[in-house]
């Protein structure tokens, strides 16, 4: 039933976080967690900056898409109260996957996954939906965005920005002077170009609805002109794959995609590589705005008592969590909730999630140690590390569905 109060641009949008990917490329991270769930900047979790740039922006109407290890997830979430979002009308909603309709059952690609949206989505009465993810980090205010797209009778508003990492990661975006998309070229080999998709758009329900029903037809045909058996069980827009690759080209080519550009700062942490950078750089102060005025990341608050840095303990150019405590040398590093770096233990560069402790005569060194690690005596890890070699901890048992909750975060 749709939605019978008045309704203006904000309250008649939909804002979906697709939350339900496995991210095996952040492993071991996410082995026991969906990776939206994964700690960031020490008290945070990733999904908390997507949560939190819709809830300054004022998007009222917001839902988390999940799959993957939805547990931890949804506990921290806490039906949207944190972002004020725990609303009777209008707020959190959680999407999880379900059995009984064509359109529902687990999703074969964020494509897939947009799909089984739409039917939702159209029976709120939104007429427009924002995409996003939650594997990100930026801060943007999302009202202008929305207003251009409505002043210039947008079916797609792609939001960009200039990277400074490889564009052929991403979706590159060809524009001409009036901020038309005039080419979207996802992931390309050659990319014409460092102006790229940040993982976040604004469409148009109704031309999304067209171009869903003649991707599907179109693959509909295609799968009946092989007359295999394998494709008659295969879900409705199964096929779709990846948006990017589908349903983004497809509503590019009808003509009426714009760009928003954003200028500040913005990192894809989908890999150990940009995790680690993602974190190096908050704490050099040219990453992601913790003290940003008006604009704070907004989370659900594990009840600790105060950091303790005890007499003889260094620490310098670092986070430093609450329910942490420091006993030795701490240099450019995180320390999450409930870390322990006892006397006699260094730890530079490095990021420790939680509930860890550093033992005397440890000296960690570019490491990333998962909640509850266990963190031998001795040197770990490397002193220059180059790409893909950033030494991992993880507990040295953990239950095959824990989810976290035994560390209690």
């Amino acid at each position: 039933m749709a939605d019978p109060f008045p309704q203006d641009p904000l309250t008649a949008t939909v804002a979906l976080v697709l939350a339900g990917g496995k991210g095996s490329r952040l492993a071991p991270l996410t082995d026991a967690r969906a990776k939206p769930a994964v700690p960031v900047a020490g008290q945070y979790r990733l999904i908390d900056v997507v949560m939190s740039n819709l809830a300054h922006s004022g998007i009222r109407d917001v839902w988390v898409v999940e799959q993957y290890r939805p547990f931890t997830l949804n506990q921290h979430l806490a039906m949207g109260r944190p972002w004020d979002l725990d609303g009777t009308r209008h707020g959190l909603r959680l999407m999880p996957p379900a059995e009984g309709r064509d359109e529902e059952g687990f999703a074969a690609g964020n494509g897939h996954a947009l799909h089984q949206q739409l039917a939702a989505v159209k029976a709120f009465g939104a007429d427009t939906v924002m995409v996003l993810s939650a594997d990100h980090l930026f801060q943007i205010d999302l009202r202008p965005a929305l207003a251009a797209h409505h002043e210039r009778g947008s079916e797609l508003t792609v939001i960009t920005t200039e990277t400074d990492e490889d564009p052929s990661r991403f979706g590159v975006v060809q524009v001409d002077a009036d901020h038309r998309v005039t080419d979207y070229d996802y992931k390309p080999r050659h990319p014409k170009g460092r102006l790229v998709a940040t993982e976040a758009f604004i469409m148009d329900v109704h031309a999304l609805g067209e171009v869903l029903d003649a991707l599907i037809a179109e693959a509909r045909e295609q799968a009946a002109a092989c007359e295999g058996p394998e494709n008659e069980d295969a879900p409705e827009g199964s096929a779709l794959g990846d948006y990017g690759e589908s349903i983004v080209p497809a509503l590019v080519a009808r003509g009426r995609t714009h760009e928003y550009r954003h200028e500040g700062y913005w990192r894809d942490i989908g890999t150990l590589d940009a995790y680690y950078k993602a974190h190096m750089e908050i704490l050099a102060g040219n990453g992601l705005d913790l003290d940003r005025p008006g604009w704070p990341l907004l989370t659900n608050h594990r009840p600790v008592p105060p950091a303790r840095i005890h007499p003889g303990a260094e620490v310098s150019g670092s986070l430093v969590c609450s329910g942490a405590v420091v006993h030795g040398t701490v240099t450019e590093s995180v320390l999450g909730p409930g870390v322990v770096v006892e006397p006699g233990a260094t730890v530079h560069r490095s990021i420790l999630l939680g509930d860890a402790v550093v033992p005397a005569g440890a000296h960690l060194d570019a490491v990333i140690a998962d909640v509850g690690a266990h963190i031998p005596a001795g040197r770990i890890g490397e002193t220059k590390p180059g790409p893909g070699n950033i030494t991992v901890l993880t507990p040295s048992t953990r239950c095959a569905d824990s989810d976290d909750e035994t560390t209690g975060h």
